[in-house]
């Protein structure tokens, strides 16, 4: 039997289409309240699941299901589900109501947790939550409470004590204030209180308990251990003048870390120092070494096997620096004193990086560590990261990792894109071995469980690095398969198609070509296909799914079998596959027809979890064990939702382009779809688009048209995709539309007066740019469009600090060239130099504060086709970025987008602010 849940579906959508006469139109404020199911949890064991199922606009739930389908529990309000490894308990958050956030300031707001025991059915809920987990096998929970706010009119204690100015502490920063903590054993509901907790850890073995506590109105600073096997408690250490800061317990209960600073200094220029204390004999060190320090972001972290102290340093502590102030009449005139309050940022031309970037990153590099290890048996503190190479990627291998630096190519990030030296650090000394130099930061290399290989792709190829021998080897060379990214199409080197996991004793690897899924053996350095060649024979992408994660990256055994999901780039459907390592050749498990994606995997059972969906089939979960695929049991059933309501239909298109090649598309039809009738049509389209066949509509209203809503009010959607040639993105765009629109008109479907056309950002320059070269559109939308090349080039996106430029010479803008080497293919592509040609009604919108594209370029699109007499309006949301985040704003542009395509499109009355537009108006403050 193959997926039989599938055509059980099936019939349903069969007797829902006979009774379509009886359907309500869907509304926005169905949208509002439709829910969307988020990332599940499932327990260790696989027995719960637990979902927050979230609606547009409003209050969240929390589904709970046990697998074997026996258990059905809900958590109304709630958000963010955990669940312990045997699945009896689960925690959700209850944050503030919808009309809390709206009527009440942020400072009043609060949030809950709800715990549930799925034996009893019992629920609890504690109020006034920061943040509630559960220790590693689930026998506690710790609940962290938030500072509970003074009365209206109560006044703080006033303090009495007299200090000399030279023993006045500084103002306590809000970071060093401590909250109350309950910490409950789940099976006999003992709790533990503790006040004035700053931080807290759990050990993995759940032998122990830990907190940092500091009592500032007592002089009382202290790392309290709690033996969770007893609840007894003890201060195993102790200080008056101290802040204890970060801490962290060793997975094995034996060790605790943490960091401890001076009161006396301000938080922002305190000195820590680093602790670590044998729990059981008590013994403390003070590791350290010359040239480094800790500020108040050093992080502490054990590694898994309990023998290494990872901790982040810094050279120095650098306290903030402070503006000179006046102080008399004298300094009023002192011109160091003037100056020293100047508003200056100086952009030099050998600044590593644009002082906009710079300004983006600052508070990210005040809070930079650098990565050192302490060996806490040979007692000996390494330092990793530095500032020449200051990115370490952990990893729990015990000789070497991978170490990072942007350094030398922060200059050209601004035109030539992101790349990084990979070196190798010897985790026993801090030696670094320079591997690659200038690879992309896309592409950085992988390091063996044993650490004895890195394996990394570069120009195409796949190879690995011997440590031991310093030497690379190419693997993929010798065969016949493209492994760099065959629908590249943007001026860079093609990427490859990434890896799949390691085995566990670093023998080989799994990678994969656009079809196939190869294993690699390190010691051969020979290959084959996983997947026997099956995917590019029948264009099927096969990657390996399912596998547990477990802090660490998964691994395989030689001869496991694995899940492997096998996407057909052909009719775009998902179907799952069993494959065995180490054997060439699958097996197919399903016969969905759908797109399926798994979404989680037990740690300790081969239960899965996964959904499957179409444009007409909502994503349900659905559990099962890995070979039992095809009698999976359904755990959600929000399908019901779209019940009530008519629903259009997908379907596949193809055709040939401009100049000859193969193009897909998806239509998607009207749900009172007659054959024979034509129907108006919006065109949504950004680049590949075809993989969205059986994708079920996102069920939202933002700065995107919803389909299902569309779709019920009878439009047509298509989603053409689009293939670029580098240097002519505009006319690139304007041949698959073209075309792709003349093949559903072909078709019958679409009414060649009423093809409406929407696009934002990248498919918002390209919609401004089609309609300077084309009359085939009725009417067109461009959210966040660039309008002129050669003003967008050097412009700035705001979200990150970054130049432009590298998107036109290295990224999707797909210029190739400087705006000074080819400025007149700069202004081929810039729609505005060409307002003149445009016969069609165009809606331009922009957020005033897009952080990715400047919102002059909507200004300038404006105002040539204001001056050139043309159609035009504009819509400026303000405090907005590149996407719309108010719901008012993102609902006003939903309504007037409607009204916008049904004016043009379905000829109905233009509402007046498209008549007339909006005069300025300021509203009151109350």
């Amino acid at each position: 039997m193959k997926l039989s849940y599938l055509s059980i579906y099936a019939v349903v959508a069969l007797s829902l289409s006979s009774s379509l006469i009886s359907a309500e139109p869907l509304t926005l404020t169905d949208i509002m309240h439709f829910k969307t199911l988020q990332q599940p949890v499932l327990a260790d064991d696989g027995s719960i699941m637990a979902v927050e199922a979230q609606p547009d606009r409003g209050e969240s739930d929390v589904i709970i299901k046990s697998t074997d389908g026996s258990k059905s529990f809900e958590i109304t309000n709630g958000t963010q589900p955990e669940v312990t490894p045997n699945g009896q308990f689960v925690i959700a958050t209850i944050p503030a109501s919808l009309l809390d956030k709206e009527t009440k300031k942020k400072a009043e707001l609060t949030q809950n947790i709800v715990l549930l025991n799925t034996k009893t059915n019992t629920q609890q809920t504690f109020e006034n939550v920061k943040s509630a987990h559960f220790n590693d096998n689930g026998q506690y929970l710790a609940i962290w409470f938030k500072e509970e706010k003074p009365a209206p009119d109560s006044k703080p204690a006033e303090d009495n004590t007299e200090q000399s100015d030279s023993k006045k502490k500084p103002k306590l920063d809000d970071a060093d204030k401590g909250t109350s903590l309950t910490l409950i054993h789940l099976t006999t509901q003992k709790e533990i209180q503790l006040t004035n907790v700053t931080q807290y850890a759990f050990d993995e073995s759940g032998i122990h308990f830990v907190a940092a506590v500091n009592d500032h109105d007592n002089n009382q600073h202290h790392v309290t251990l709690v033996s969770l096997k007893d609840q007894t408690q003890r201060n195993i250490y102790s200080a008056i003048d101290e802040q204890v800061g970060e801490l962290a317990l060793s997975n094995d209960g034996r060790f605790v870390g943490f960091t401890a600073g001076k009161l006396a200094s301000k938080r922002d220029s305190r000195e820590y120092k680093l602790h670590l204390i044998d729990i059981k004999s008590g013994k403390k060190r003070q590791p350290s070494s010359d040239g480094w320090t800790l500020n108040q972001h050093a992080s502490v972290m054990f590694s898994r096997d309990n023998e290494r102290l990872f901790v982040g340093r810094v050279p120095q502590v650098i306290a903030p620096t402070a503006r000179v102030k006046y102080t008399d009449e004298q300094s009023l005139f002192d011109q160091g004193v003037i100056t020293d309050n100047k508003n200056l940022r100086v952009w030099h031309g050998d600044d590593p990086k644009i002082k906009p970037h710079e300004v983006k990153e600052y508070q990210d590099e005040l809070k930079r560590t650098y990565l050192a290890v302490y060996h806490i048996e040979a007692d000996h503190m390494v330092q990793l990261a530095d500032k020449t190479v200051p990115t370490i990627n952990y990893g729990e291998q015990q000789r070497y990792l991978v170490a990072t630096s942007d350094v030398p190519y922060q200059k050209m990030i601004t035109w030539a894109g992101f790349y990084q030296d990979v070196y190798l650090v010897d985790v026993n000394t801090g030696r670094k071995i320079l591997v690659l130099a200038q690879q992309p930061s896309d592409a950085i290399p992988t390091l063996s469980p044993n650490a004895q290989f890195l394996r990394y792709y570069q120009q195409g190829n796949i190879y690995i690095y011997d440590i031991a021998q310093a030497v690379s080897y190419n693997l993929s060379g010798q065969y016949d398969v493209p492994f760099s990214d065959e629908d590249h199409d943007y001026p860079s080197q093609a990427p490859g198609y990434g890896f799949g996991p390691w085995l566990a004793d670093s023998s080989g690897f799994i990678a994969y070509d656009k079809y196939d899924a190869w294993q690699f053996n390190t010691k051969s350095h020979n290959g084959f296909m996983l997947s026997n060649g099956e995917g590019r024979k029948q264009g099927i992408e096969f990657r390996v799914k399912g596998l547990v994660e477990d802090k660490q990256p998964a691994t395989l055994k030689q001869d496991q079998v694995v899940l492997l999901q096998g996407y057909s780039h052909r009719n775009k459907e998902d179907e799952f596959y069993q494959a065995k390592i180490g054997t060439a050749g699958v097996k197919k498990l399903t016969n969905s027809k759908s797109k399926l994606t798994v979404l989680a995997r037990a740690k300790q059972s081969e239960q899965v979890l996964f959904s499957t969906q179409r444009f007409d089939l909502y994503p349900d979960i659905y559990t099962a064990t890995l070979d039992s695929l095809s009698s999976a049991k359904a755990l959600t059933q929000l399908d019901k939702q779209r019940q009530g309501f008519s629903w259009g239909h997908a379907e596949l298109v193809q055709w040939t382009g401009a100049d000859g090649e193969s193009i897909d598309g998806v239509l998607i039809k009207p749900s009172n779809y007659q054959e024979g009738k034509t129907y108006p049509v919006m065109v949504y389209y950004y680049r590949f688009m075809s993989d969205r066949l059986h994708a079920f509509p996102d069920m939202k209203i933002n700065h995107r048209p919803n389909f299902a809503w569309y779709t019920d009010n009878g439009y047509a959607i298509f989603l053409p995709d689009i293939r670029f040639e580098i240097g002519y993105p505009g006319i690139s765009a304007v041949k698959a539309l073209t075309s792709g629109v003349q093949k559903i008109v072909e078709m019958g479907v679409a009414d060649p007066k009423k093809i409406g056309l929407h696009g934002h950002s990248w498919s918002g320059y390209q919609t401004a740019y089609a309609v300077t070269q084309t009359n085939m559109f009725a009417a067109a939308v461009a959210g966040a469009p660039v309008s002129n090349m050669t003003s967008a080039y050097s412009g700035i996106r705001h979200g990150s600090g970054l130049a432009r430029q590298f998107q036109y010479e290295a990224g999707q803008s797909r210029m190739a060239e400087s705006l000074y080497k080819a400025p007149q293919k700069y202004i081929e592509n810039s729609p505005v130099f060409y307002v003149e040609r445009i016969q069609t009604p165009m809606m331009i919108m922009f957020g005033d504060i897009d952080d990715a594209v400047p919102w002059e370029q909507g200004i300038e699109m404006y105002l040539a086709m204001r001056r050139a007499g043309k159609d035009v309006v504009f819509l400026q949301y303000e405090g907005e970025p590149h996407h719309l985040k108010k719901y008012p704003n993102k609902l006003d542009y939903t309504i007037k987008m409607r009204q916008y395509f049904d004016h043009y499109l379905l000829g109905k009355p233009a509402p007046l602010w498209l008549e007339k537009g909006e005069a300025y108006q300021e509203y009151s403050a109350d």
